[in-house]
């Protein structure tokens, strides 16, 4: 007990310290602390909140129409408890290795503590050379949904141009994102953030409401097993976006506040997607299996040109976050994470950005792309390797009395943790990365078969044929061959 409590004063001082260092002088640095400086607890949840629904707001109406509505309904309300274990587990793996650090006189205040670092001073290289290969890329696809989502939405407002070409734009302004240094900077961005998807969320509800169903609107989903696990695995990405906890952790004054932050914004989260991916597959049923993308079913309207800025404002913050901390590993392994010249170190980060960009052009697969990301890398980044890690690390009978945090009593403490710990692995491992993987790579490639790689503009409607006589014979056969359907996720 008195170690702990050592350990403990230790620790708060040390980030009571940093916080005393981050208090604003003068007006410049009020206004400064206001927009752009932050690490309190509100800041690490809009954080979390933010970047946890993003675009996948305007996907999981298309996974409602695979699951049906009970399974969409109950597997958010899964995955969403799920993701919360998994995020604590990271913030007390996170605590255990930083207090390990801070006895033998590391100081952190000049360096960001990512998720593979605490992995290698716990458990090793081995570990840390897993956990940094899954990371970077799920961070890096990540990144690059933000971008297939940018050129899905703005289509919806501009047709003048193709996805392809708006993957273009979208790719040099997300570039932009090299300037902004760590996730201290995110304050305004996080909020206006989640105020973007806010209003986005209650759009969708409220105008798939006043829409009302659809003529002859069918609900039959789920039909087959390889749309249902599809479905699946993109809720399981959804409730995935704690890949960054470690990030927004270290940029917190206090980051052992973190441990509930997560789950409160998951809470947050479900309000918005429940509704929301509720509404629009009663209005629209199994129309939304060929349209990935919510926007494209709902009438054109001020209001959904709004909800569409917004999102785009949106996902270049959450590129942002997904890109950022690529960037610190980029830095790190260049030798430039320390630099105090921000030009220089924007410089450096921008070959992050080009494999990013390229990826986007190749597969613009908007809806589908999430479930493949979600089944083969956010099932082991952020579910798998957290919980066998935890297991790992407090293995032994003195790892566990000496650990920082001791687990609840509501948990059932250790024995609670480890039984919580082994569920996760396995259920993830069957259900999330096996049935998960074969669906939603099944469903990939029928993409790519359908539409090709470098699309120009995937789900688009066909152009309109200009009118001409009525013709016969070959010249009806050829004509008709010229219409190219939407999708066809439902027979892949």
């Amino acid at each position: 007990m008195a170690t702990d409590k050592v350990v403990e004063t230790m620790i708060v001082g040390n980030y009571v310290e940093m916080e005393t260092e981050g208090k604003p002088k003068g007006i410049k640095g009020r206004i400064s602390m206001l927009l752009w400086h932050g690490g309190s607890v509100y800041d690490a949840w809009f954080s979390c909140a933010s970047n946890q629904v993003a675009q996948v707001l305007l996907t999981l109406p298309y996974s409602f129409s695979q699951l049906g509505m009970l399974s969409g309904i109950l597997f958010q309300l899964f995955y969403g408890l799920m993701g919360s274990w998994t995020a604590y587990l990271i913030s007390v793996l996170y605590v255990e290795y930083r207090t390990r650090k801070e006895r033998e006189k590391v100081d952190f205040r000049n360096h960001v503590i990512q998720w593979f670092e605490v992995l290698d001073g716990l458990l090793g290289k081995h570990w840390r050379n897993v956990g940094l290969a899954f990371n970077c890329t799920f961070l890096l696809f990540g990144s690059v949904i933000q971008l297939i989502a940018c050129a899905s939405n703005i289509y919806y407002i501009n047709d003048s141009l193709d996805k392809r070409t708006w993957t273009y734009i979208f790719g040099a302004c997300c570039a932009t994102t090299v300037f902004i240094p760590s996730f201290h900077n995110y304050r305004i961005w996080s909020f206006l953030g989640l105020i973007m998807t806010t209003y986005t969320a209650w759009y969708l509800a409220v105008a798939s409401l006043i829409h009302g169903q659809a003529e002859g609107v069918r609900h039959s989903g789920p039909t087959k097993l390889v749309l249902y696990f599809t479905g699946a695995t993109n809720i399981l990405y959804t409730f995935g976006g704690h890949a960054v906890s470690v990030e927004i952790m270290h940029a917190m004054w206090k980051p052992q506040k973190f441990k509930a932050i997560y789950l409160i914004a998951t809470l947050y989260v479900l309000t918005l997607t429940l509704p929301s991916a509720a509404a629009v597959y009663w209005a629209f049923g199994d129309k939304l299996l060929n349209h990935s993308n919510a926007f494209s079913l709902l009438p054109r309207t001020p209001f959904r040109d709004m909800a569409v800025i917004l999102m785009l404002i949106h996902q270049f913050i959450t590129f942002g976050f997904a890109c950022t901390p690529l960037y610190f590993v980029w830095e790190k392994a260049i030798g430039m994470h320390e630099c105090k010249s921000l030009c220089k170190r924007a410089a450096a980060r921008l070959p992050v950005v080009i494999p990013i960009w390229f990826l986007a052009i190749i597969f613009p697969f908007f809806g589908p792309i999430n479930s493949t990301v979600g089944s083969l890398l956010v099932s082991f980044t952020v579910y798998i390797i957290p919980a066998l890690a935890h297991i790992v690390t407090f293995r032994s009978a003195t790892a566990r009395e000496n650990a920082v945090e001791q687990p609840p009593k509501y948990f059932g403490r250790w024995a609670g943790t480890y039984t919580i710990n082994v569920f996760v692995v396995v259920w993830v491992l069957v259900v999330g990365f096996g049935f998960g993987g074969w669906a939603s790579i099944t469903n990939f490639i029928h993409q790519i078969d359908t539409f090709g790689l470098f699309t120009k503009c995937y789900q688009c409607p066909p152009p309109a044929l200009p009118a001409s006589p009525p013709s016969h014979g070959l010249n009806a056969t050829a004509a008709a061959s010229l219409h190219h359907p939407f999708n066809h996720t439902r027979s892949p």
